[in-house]
């Protein structure tokens, strides 16, 4: 059996309560690694490219300065 096997039987077997603790320590740990790789990639430059796109948008978007267009995409369903 291997690790992961031997993980998803405990895991099924876990009562309500503990099922419950469980699944919001996962989620924290599941946050934590995600906070981890953005801030590596954004450290990185990965993620460079897209801030640059953003504000090509924002530029593009108002052009004369900084009111909201009434028909900005941002704001379509307000």
């Amino acid at each position: 059996m291997t690790k992961l096997e031997q993980i998803e039987k405990i895991v099924a077997e876990l009562d309500r309560y503990e099922f419950e603790a469980f699944s919001a320590w996962f989620e924290a740990l599941q946050a934590e690694r995600w906070d981890r790789q953005m801030e590596a990639d954004a450290a990185g430059g990965k993620l460079d490219h897209l801030a640059e796109k953003a504000f090509a948008d924002f530029r593009a978007e108002r052009p004369g300065g900084f009111e909201t267009p009434r028909n900005s995409r941002l704001l379509g369903d307000l």
